[in-house]
């Protein structure tokens, strides 16, 4: 059994929980179009590009895929869970994971 099965949509109070403990990312939308997204910025096109990359490869190692609004200077970075038709807990572990590629930085 995959994780992605194990997966549930959260209830409004763990949401707000959740979102607590990732600084910056903010609930947007509503019923089934509810997700959480966060704008990062940075200084030119380049560096844009390398967030994105970031982002991507650990997407893609987690099976767990974000949609990305890119921009020469900034990246918009939207988690919801699909399979759940919501917000589930790995849509917070995916943003603090995005969080903590630029906190070594």
């Amino acid at each position: 059994m995959s994780n992605q099965s194990l997966l549930r949509v959260l209830r409004p109070t763990e949401i707000v929980s959740q979102l607590a403990q990732v600084a910056g990312w903010r609930l947007t939308g509503d019923g089934p179009s509810l997700h959480i997204e966060k704008t990062f910025h940075f200084p030119g096109y380049y560096e844009t590009i390398s967030f994105v990359n970031a982002v991507a490869f650990m997407a893609q190692a987690s099976q767990h895929h974000p949609e990305l609004v890119v921009h020469f200077d900034r990246c918009t970075v939207r988690y919801q869970t699909h399979d759940v038709a919501g917000l589930s807990s790995a849509d917070f572990a995916a943003a603090a994971r995005v969080d903590a590629l630029l906190a070594t930085t």
